[in-house]
């Protein structure tokens, strides 16, 4: 009877594995069906075909930025939002990145490096030859604002462009909160998932890695602890910025204490204080050690620095400190024209997407094998250190160099009738080489 129960214990078992099996099987399928069969933490990598035309703003819902109070903790909540595998949302980070965008200091180098890129010479060629047709819109302001937009993607992350159907060229700059590079889709709310998939649609331009968050992201947590910083000096102004008067009086002599009051009263807003006498009184104010808020002062030049250094690249071409010279500002020039040569060849490789001309073509416009190009600038000092090299090839090695490249190179205009058929420049060495 014992083996018997022992049997039907077992079976029992059994059948309930197979069932747990069974449903384990049913909800693996269920789930493979919801998800399409792809990995949730991974991103929507569908191509861009742009086959679509469709005006998407007037469905989104734009809130209003949140002014509401920040600190280091709200940059660190909001990044860990943005990065989420599962439901990133950038509502946060974005709302703060606006935010610490109020911030003198910080507006103002990223202005100097979006500006230096703006005021470059641009122009579009074809077989090597400047097409006119094209100069009436780089000089126009859309481009410019195109532009502008193109640069500021590089500290936000990302920048959708709707381009507005019509004869002529117009665009609306897509909210970035709205933006889920994710799921490739423009949201109708800014912390929803639901939306419109600019990849089908051929007016919208989205521009920015899926997971770069902008430069902003390591700016903001100096722009917040300046800010607590210019909070706390001002705060220590008000106190000890003005004289402290101190009365003291007899603490047995109320009508003493009552006129001295009136006085203090009548006498100005400035710190007072009244005390009897016989109590023992000592202000530890921080004078002695922080007397002219040198303190604060340092603070503040360090947060300015460390943001510099982000966003330019050095500290010296914006600022100088007690320690700089010639030398060590001609070292940090030397950097931030390294970081605008990187931004021009970003802006160069935005422009000559085959995504914006297309959008440049539905306007009409002739980019048919051509492509944007900046015009050449010099460096004085540069040229003139290459100049007393070329010079030397030339005279003291005899080395064969082309007419062109000193056209080329200085940036000389070539007389008219110009011919190429005696176009090597070659003198007998003084000094043969060894």
């Amino acid at each position: 009877m014992k083996r018997i129960f022992t049997l039907l214990n077992f079976k029992n078992k059994i059948m309930s594995q197979k069932k747990n099996l069974k449903q384990s099987a049913d909800t693996d399928k269920s789930f493979q069906q919801n998800i399409g069969n792809q990995n949730p933490t991974q991103d929507q990598d569908k191509p861009v075909t742009g086959e679509k035309i469709k005006v998407i703003l007037n469905d989104v819902q734009v809130r209003s930025v949140d002014r509401s109070p920040k600190d280091v903790l709200t940059w660190r909540t909001g990044l860990i939002q943005a990065e989420s595998v599962y439901y990133p949302n950038r509502q946060k980070l974005y709302d703060l990145y606006d935010d610490v965008l109020l911030d003198g200091h910080l507006w103002g180098i990223v202005s100097k490096r979006i500006d230096t890129v703006l005021n470059k010479q641009i122009y579009f060629e074809k077989d090597g030859k400047k097409v006119d047709a094209l100069d009436k819109l780089i000089d126009s302001l859309i481009f410019r604002q195109i532009l502008t937009d193109i640069m500021w993607t590089q500290m936000w992350g990302i920048t959708g462009f709707e381009f507005i159907p019509g004869n002529e060229i117009d665009y609306r700059r897509i909210p970035r909160k709205h933006i889920k590079p994710k799921w490739q889709v423009i949201s109708y709310e800014q912390t929803g998932e639901e939306g419109i998939d600019y990849t089908e649609l051929a007016n919208l331009w989205i521009i920015g890695d899926t997971h770069d968050l902008g430069l902003l992201l390591r700016c903001a947590p100096y722009a917040l602890y300046k800010r607590g910083n210019m909070a706390d000096w001002s705060n220590y102004i008000e106190l000890f910025g003005q004289p402290v008067r101190v009365i003291k009086y007899d603490a047995y002599d109320e009508q003493t204490k009552i006129e001295l009051k009136k006085i203090l009263d009548n006498s100005g807003s400035s710190l007072a204080l009244m005390i009897p006498k016989q109590a023992d009184f000592d202000m530890k104010d921080g004078k002695q050690s922080n007397g002219d808020g040198e303190l604060q002062a340092k603070f503040r030049n360090a947060c300015n620095a460390e943001m510099s250094v982000v966003i330019l690249g050095n500290t010296e071409s914006t600022t100088s400190s007690d320690s700089s010279g010639y030398a060590q500002s001609e070292v940090h020039a030397k950097q931030q024209l390294e970081v605008t040569k990187s931004d021009m060849q970003y802006v160069r490789n935005m422009l000559n997407s085959n995504y914006f001309l297309n959008i440049l073509k539905s306007y009409g416009f002739p980019i048919d094998g051509g492509k944007f190009t900046f015009t050449k600038s010099y460096d004085v000092e540069q040229l003139r250190e290459r100049i007393s090299i070329d010079v030397k090839l030339v005279n003291k090695l005899g080395l064969p160099i082309d007419n062109s490249y000193f056209y080329e190179t200085y940036g000389i205009p070539k007389p008219n009738g110009y011919q190429e058929k005696s176009n090597v420049h070659q003198k007998k060495p003084d000094v043969q080489p060894e």
